[in-house]
């Protein structure tokens, strides 16, 4: 995992790119959860300027389902020649397959191709709880047991654990309601329907800048520029819920390292655009790149820490 700033060394001497531009197919990128997220913003903003720069056309195709195991399946058999990319994330290749058996290896079976980028847990209430902060929160919650439920984008995923983690810290209690990919957990804490919610700082942010949410924390090690007036929950004195999102871009196994590499090369180019970049910290998130075997050690280590904290905080998939 290294700095975007470190890449541009290696992409200026780049001439191998048009070579991708010669396969008819459209290049399709996999998103694991539903239309509408974080996830899906991101994959749309890359895929169309990683279209213009290879000159074919890339589609977009949210498979959301199964916690994000359906896309991963679907991606895991797809022919390996580099049309068929997914857009996956620390739930799809760490944390699902950390909290529960899968029908996909997250290592065996993708080839990684390289990192996008990281975006910070944030903690998130409906403003009809009329709570100051997160201290007010854990009041209320602990008067009232069992009366409140937090969403999630589903069983395995960031929110998830970011939820687990805060009850056990806090030793409240709350309803895990799992929904099928950020938005539609997004959309019913808005309406009411759940009460609490830890959504990525890039899903987040749109909701509490408009109001329809309120931010009462940071699941992070350090405040976001994007939200500096919003602590973190270690200094609200919540310690143990430290979740940063991280995103990447993945092909089937056995893809020609030739087709990976430049596939890589490709998306370092784009996420080194000054335009992307804008827009993608512009929602909280920060960009990253990497080389594919970075992002390859990068997961392998993440399996081992989220299976250390399944273990240790005994989680289970609701």
């Amino acid at each position: 995992m290294i700095r975007k700033s470190f890449l541009v060394f290696c992409l200026a001497g780049c001439v191998a790119l048009p070579l991708l531009a010669s396969n008819e197919k459209p290049l399709t990128i996999v998103v694991p959860t539903a239309a509408g997220g974080g996830n899906d913003a991101m994959a749309r903003t890359i895929g169309q300027k990683l279209g213009v720069l290879l000159n074919r056309s890339v589609i977009v195709e949210n498979k959301a389902g199964a916690n994000g195991a359906l896309a991963s399946e679907f991606v895991a058999k797809a022919v390996p020649d580099g049309n068929t990319l997914m857009f996956g994330y620390i739930a799809t290749h760490a944390m699902n397959p950390a909290l529960q058996k899968l029908r996909y290896d997250p290592v065996r079976d993708f080839e990684p191709v390289g990192l996008v980028g990281y975006s910070p847990t944030l903690m998130v209430v409906n403003p009809s709880l009329k709570v100051k902060d997160v201290k007010d929160l854990v009041r209320v919650l602990k008067e009232k047991p069992d009366q409140y439920s937090v969403a999630s984008a589903g069983n395995g995923t960031a929110p998830h654990f970011a939820a687990e983690l805060f009850k056990m810290s806090t030793q409240t209690s709350l309803l895990h309601v799992p929904y099928k990919g950020s938005a539609p957990a997004v959309n019913d804490t808005i309406g009411g329907q759940t009460h609490v919610m830890f959504p990525s700082l890039f899903t987040g942010v749109p909701f509490v800048k408009s109001g329809r949410l309120q931010a009462l924390a940071i699941a992070g090690n350090k405040r976001s520029a994007v939200l500096p007036d919003v602590p973190t929950l270690k200094e609200m004195g919540v310690d143990g819920v430290e979740v940063d999102q991280w995103y990447a871009i993945f092909a089937p196994a056995k893809t020609p390292k030739d087709v990976v590499s430049k596939l890589n090369q490709a998306l370092n180019k784009v996420l080194n655009d000054p335009e992307i970049i804008k827009k993608i910290e512009g929602h909280g998130a920060d960009v990253e790149t990497s080389t594919p075997e970075q992002l390859g050690e990068m997961v392998r280590k993440d399996l081992v820490k989220w299976r250390q904290v399944v273990q240790r905080a005994k989680l289970q998939a609701d």
